[in-house]
């Protein structure tokens, strides 16, 4: 999708050359001298350092121009001159990031989302505390962190989305594009209602006792027990329930009023009005692409490291406080010799870094086309992995206090997993803290913005990939399209705001996401590695950072990669999990539906495929042939070259 692409039309000495009138027609004529001894390599480089982003220069084809020694002896016209036809393309030229933190602030904000903070603590204590570090750090350098590298040099080189970007690689395996758009669309029903409920929190927030503190409202039953420190009166008996699991349960969600997922019951007018006010914000930040984005992520990617900042020292200083750090932190090495532990490790890396999901190529192509990406995919990563342990210490030290006011132990306190340590377990803390509106207001609207960066770069992920598949129609309506993508999200989302709509949400958490994501990335890998050949993707890598991956990157992503994928498929399937919510176990009939979700997404892989063999004329092997081969014309510019044979 360049905008200049050279082309060498060879005229002799005598002056006897191609028709000046056909080449107008294609493009500008560049008259250029020289000798060159065979191929050499044009490369279009948009700033003088491989790190600036301006945009609007171009270069000379290397060695298409004349020699300092050569204009000094006179020899310009001893030699064949070279007529240089550069053709303009049509096509408007590529958006890209106004400033390299535009860039790396989305991809963070993409990356540390509401998993970083609630699943990898869970995850961490359950796993063995500080014996968990051991096989999540292994996961992360074998496997999440060559596919995280893998997408962005993709992404960067070829400037296209998740669908386009096939035609470069492995036509036959377009369908992997569209399953992953379909998967983002299911993420986006279920992911901004989480945010509703946390918008809910922060407007229930601005008073001076919080109302899930006390027992005196009107949503509240006999059972509920409020927790006071010092307070031994009060007796805690196991039908006790506390206020902010009922203020949860009862009066954001309302699941007392929905039996089950047979019958999710009315939807929530007070939470579908919360979700219309994210989707209005999310819409109004992506709508002019990554001009508009780039500037709202210095907000909503830098804010909760702020709010992480505040929290963790207001934790640390809580009583008990390190109680809670030490279980977080105490290993249990005993527990690495179990499955379970090294599965945990494998999809909490995946799922934290998000290769697969087509954000990494998409904002990585909006990247100059010699930005060091290798340098951003080790640093994007490492932050990842150090916010999702710093989250640890934040919640622990807080579970710690609560431990500590309760007189029971830390996995006692540390029961809730999921939205549920967020909603319930933190939001107790925080009601009994001193400045607790304070502490309140600023926790929710940290989950709130965490939660907008992955929805904004989510989204983008589409919006890339189908305006690049359909550039003549969509791009100059981007707006348009943006709003509709956003209509069709927020009516997609409707169900999970009915008052059975958290078991809808725990169906798509499950289902949707999970196993379907990782079985397109693992064909994504083997598409590249085996198909496309590793040859040729570190020839592409060494075009545009001078210099080609080492060993340790080719055999993670021809033979790790794949394995650390199948090993991860392997567990969903042998280990198919047992859904429950509150006290609602999931009836059989919806794991039936579950994997039908599932199986919807992946479904257009090989549906694709039939579509391409039948469709492409020739010979089934021919057919075959052109599917893994990449089409002609599809390279980018940088692959052309000058042919200069000297006469």
């Amino acid at each position: 999708m360049e905008m200049n692409q050279p082309m060498a039309i060879r005229e002799n000495y005598q002056g006897e050359t191609e028709s000046t009138e056909e080449s107008k027609k294609n493009g500008s004529l560049l008259l250029a001298g020289g000798m060159a001894d065979g191929m050499v390599a044009t490369q279009e480089r948009t700033s003088s350092s491989p790190d600036d982003y301006p945009t609007s220069s171009t270069q000379t084809p290397a060695g298409g121009g004349v020699s300092e020694g050569a204009r000094d002896r006179g020899c310009v016209g001893a030699y064949p001159r070279m007529l240089m036809v550069q053709q303009t393309s049509l096509e408007q030229p590529r958006e890209t990031w106004d400033k390299k933190m535009d860039f790396l602030l989305s991809v963070i904000g993409y990356a540390v989302d509401l998993g970083n903070v609630w699943r990898f603590p869970y995850i961490c204590y359950q796993n063995g505390g500080g014996a968990f570090l051991l096989p999540y750090m292994l996961m992360a350098v074998f496997g999440g962190v060559p596919l995280f590298y893998m997408e962005l040099a993709l992404g960067q080189f070829h400037r296209s989305g998740c669908i386009s970007v096939w035609r470069h690689i492995c036509p036959i395996f377009k369908g992997i594009g569209f399953a992953i758009c379909v998967i983002a669309l299911y993420v986006a029903f279920y992911y901004n209602t989480i945010m509703a409920w946390a918008l809910y929190y922060l407007l229930s927030s601005f008073r001076s006792t919080l109302p899930w503190k006390t027992c005196n409202n009107a949503w509240n039953t006999p059972s509920c027990t409020p927790y006071t420190p010092n307070n031994f009166s009060q007796s805690w008996y196991n039908s006790s329930t506390s206020p902010t699991e009922e203020f949860f349960i009862r009066y954001v969600l309302q699941v007392h009023r929905s039996p089950g997922l047979h019958h999710l019951g009315a939807v929530s007018w007070q939470l579908a009005l919360c979700l219309l006010f994210i989707f209005i914000i999310v819409y109004f930040s992506i709508w002019k692409g990554v001009k508009t984005s780039g500037k709202v992520v210095w907000v909503t990617a830098t804010f909760p490291y702020l709010v992480l900042l505040v929290l963790l020292i207001r934790g640390v200083t809580l009583p008990g406080a390190w109680k809670g750090v030490a279980f977080y932190l105490k290993p249990d090495w005993q527990k690495l010799l179990t499955t379970t532990v090294w599965i945990d490790a494998a999809a909490q890396i995946f799922f934290s870094l998000g290769p697969g999901f087509g954000v990494l190529l998409a904002l990585s192509s909006y990247n100059p086309f010699h930005n060091n990406c290798y340098r951003d995919a080790l640093l994007t990563s490492s932050v990842n992995c150090l916010t999702s342990f710093l989250s640890g210490f934040v919640i622990f030290s807080v579970l710690g206090y609560m431990a500590e006011m309760r007189q029971q132990g830390v996995e006692a306190v540390a029961k809730n997993a999921g939205p549920s340590l967020l909603f319930i377990t933190y939001a107790e803390a925080l009601a009994n803290m001193p400045a607790s509106t304070f502490f309140a207001i600023i926790f929710f609207l940290m989950i709130i913005m965490l939660g907008l960066d992955s929805t904004f770069a989510g989204l983008e992920g589409v919006i890339t990939a189908v305006l690049d598949e359909f550039p003549h129609v969509l791009v100059k309506r981007r707006e348009w399209f943006v709003l509709g993508l956003v209509c069709v999200c927020y009516l997609g989302a409707l169900s999970t705001l009915a008052y059975g709509g958290a078991y809808v949400v725990k169906l798509f958490e499950e289902y949707a996401t999970g196993p379907a994501v990782i079985a397109v990335v693992f064909l994504e890998v083997i598409a590249v590695s085996w198909f496309y050949g590793m040859p040729r993707f570190c020839s592409d890598v060494h075009m545009m950072l001078g210099f080609s991956p080492g060993w340790f990157w080719r055999v993670c992503w021809v033979a790790i990669c794949p394995t650390f994928l199948m090993y991860i498929i392997g567990s969903f399937l042998a280990f198919p999990p047992e859904v429950k919510l509150f006290n609602y176990l999931y009836p059989p009939w919806t794991t039936a539906i579950g994997y039908c979700i599932g199986v919807s997404s992946l479904i257009c892989v090989p549906a694709y495929m039939v579509y391409y063999l039948l469709t492409t004329p020739g010979t089934f092997k021919q057919r075959l042939l052109k599917g893994i081969t990449p089409e002609p014309g599809s390279e980018r510019g940088h692959r052309s070259t000058i042919i200069a044979n000297a006469v």
